[in-house]
């Protein structure tokens, strides 16, 4: 395990990280371990779409890399998400 550090945010939000800890039966350090563990960067995402293209059979384009966007936005619209 690092080093522990110090990060600003506001009440509304460390509170949040403290029931959502609470309701997993961890701890807000825990929790967002697991979170920055678990989620992808931009480039980790571009790599992977990369990858599955590729083993399907797909050529990488443009076209593509939006289309997958579109789609993702589009799920994350219906998720109650900001449709990036």
């Amino acid at each position: 395990m690092s080093k522990p550090t110090s990060i600003k945010t506001s009440e509304e939000v460390r509170d949040r990280l403290r029931i959502l800890a609470e309701e997993r039966g961890t701890t807000i350090t825990e929790l967002l371990e697991d979170l920055a563990t678990r989620e992808l960067t931009a480039a980790e995402r571009e790599q992977r779409a990369f990858e599955a293209a590729r083993e399907l059979g797909i050529e990488y384009t443009e076209q593509v890399r939006q289309a997958g966007q579109d789609a993702w936005a589009k799920i994350r619209a219906h998720q109650g998400g900001t449709a990036a």
